[in-house]
């Protein structure tokens, strides 16, 4: 391995480096998106109170079967559910964080999603 160079590290501190930035408060929480290589998982957390609003994934009961969170599609439709959600929850404005990835492909269709759905980032 080359000094220096762990994928892992990288991306934990570019995560580290968006925190800072980005708060959610009760009115508004962060959208927290974080995804292995199966799967694809969003959070609403008011970080004033720690705790999290809501939460979905592509392990969903409503998603479970017809979606597979290790691609495009299955993020749009978790973006989708998450929207669907939080507006019946009285949460129309969140704040974005991408967990230390790059803004593509599963990430940006989830967010997309939120949006088409009625959240505003």
């Amino acid at each position: 391995m080359i000094k220096g160079f762990d994928r892992k590290r990288q991306r934990l501190r570019r995560h580290l480096r968006v925190r800072k930035r980005v708060v959610g408060s009760a009115e508004r929480p962060r959208l927290a998106v974080s995804r292995s290589l199966k799967h694809i998982y969003a959070q609403l957390i008011d970080d004033s109170a720690g705790r999290t609003l809501l939460a979905v994934s592509s392990l969903d009961k409503e998603l479970r079967g017809q979606v597979d969170g290790g691609n495009v599609e299955g993020a749009r439709m978790v973006g989708d559910l998450l929207a669907k959600r939080a507006l019946a929850a009285g949460l129309k404005s969140v704040v974005f964080d991408r967990g230390g990835n790059a803004y593509h492909g599963r990430v940006q269709a989830l967010a997309e999603a939120a949006r088409e759905g009625g959240l505003e980032f």
